[in-house]
């Protein structure tokens, strides 16, 4: 089980491009402005896949697909976002870039 972990959390920090993994109480990757917790299952529920394939099949010029997630009476602040880990790297990117942080560039980025 630990290995599986292990190759979690490489896999993730691989795609990120960042460093580091938490342990006990910490996060299980950090970054200097977000703190992420890496978690897997065997599988995902089909309406969250299914829901994440109509926002990439209506994304049109470029833009970033995602999910937002809300629970019936609850606070629309509250609600959960679900993006692919790869637009995710891509908008941790792009934000770095808009407040003039130095990132690294990746495959197929312009600019």
């Amino acid at each position: 089980m630990l290995r599986n972990v292990e190759a979690l959390y490489a896999g993730v920090l691989k795609r990120l491009e960042w460093k580091g993994r938490g342990l006990g109480d910490n996060p299980d990757i950090e970054h200097q402005s977000l703190s992420v917790e890496v978690k897997a299952r065997a599988s995902f529920p089909a309406w969250l896949e299914d829901a994440l394939r109509q926002a990439e099949s209506s994304a049109r010029n470029g833009k970033i697909p995602a999910v937002v997630l809300h629970q019936d009476r609850g606070q629309y602040p509250d609600a959960l976002v679900l993006l692919r880990l790869s637009e995710f790297a891509e908008l941790v990117e792009l934000a770095g870039e808009s407040s003039g942080r130095t990132t690294k560039k990746g495959p197929g980025r312009n600019s």
